[in-house]
């Protein structure tokens, strides 16, 4: 039977994303090969509880959830993370999936949302880009560039006509908590009229915390 190491599973409400605010059960995997200079979730980084998969999905299901998120570390670093993903997605809730996009994407389910990174050059691991991961973009997915300053603002305006993203998926851009004023980042985008989608940790806002409880 397959499984997962995790660090955690917890009920709570999403903090980001296209299901900002709502009740959501939050899957933790542990492991990550990227070392992102603002990273939050570090003690996810190591040690966690290898469960089988059936016993996740049991936990999961016992929240009655309507909203599901795997999110990590980077949890496509486990092989069967996929396996999982899909496992989640036959409970019938929407199932989303919070990747580096430095993995390959093309092998998670047709059903799961994926919500992946373009690391800027701020985060310190831009060249862990794996560029190939966007045409493998379903509609529904989204495309986060998490902005430190305004050197990574540039560089993602950049990649949105370079690649033409927003041809393909929604794409959000987050500043930094305590680094980037929300606000500064707000002007930008209206005063260069994206058609991106602005968001904010809601969870820190709400508890001063990382994880949303």
């Amino acid at each position: 039977m397959a499984q997962c190491r995790i660090t955690e599973i917890f009920y709570s409400l999403q903090g980001e994303t296209r299901t900002v605010g709502l009740p959501t059960v939050f899957v933790r995997l542990t492991g990550c090969p990227l070392r992102c200079n603002y990273c939050d979730t570090a003690y996810a980084f190591h040690g966690g509880e290898k469960m089988e998969i059936s016993d996740i999905v049991a936990k999961v299901s016992s929240y009655n959830p309507r909203y599901i998120t795997v999110t990590g570390g980077e949890p496509l670093a486990q092989g069967s993370c996929t396996e999982l993903l899909t496992s989640l997605a036959d409970l019938g809730a929407e199932v989303s999936i919070e990747t580096s996009g430095a993995i390959d994407i093309s092998n998670i389910d047709e059903r799961v949302v994926t919500v992946m990174d373009l690391k800027t050059p701020a985060s310190g691991e831009e060249s862990k880009n794996n560029y190939d991961n966007i045409v493998k973009l379903k509609p529904h997915d989204q495309i986060k560039f998490v902005i430190c300053d305004r050197t990574d603002y540039d560089w993602s305006c950049q990649k949105l006509t370079e690649y033409d993203l927003t041809s393909r998926c929604e794409i959000l851009f987050s500043p930094i908590h305590g680094n980037l004023n929300p606000a500064d980042l707000a002007d930008w985008i209206i005063a260069d009229n994206l058609p991106v989608r602005m968001q904010i940790q809601m969870h820190k806002y709400l508890w001063n915390d990382e994880q949303g409880r």
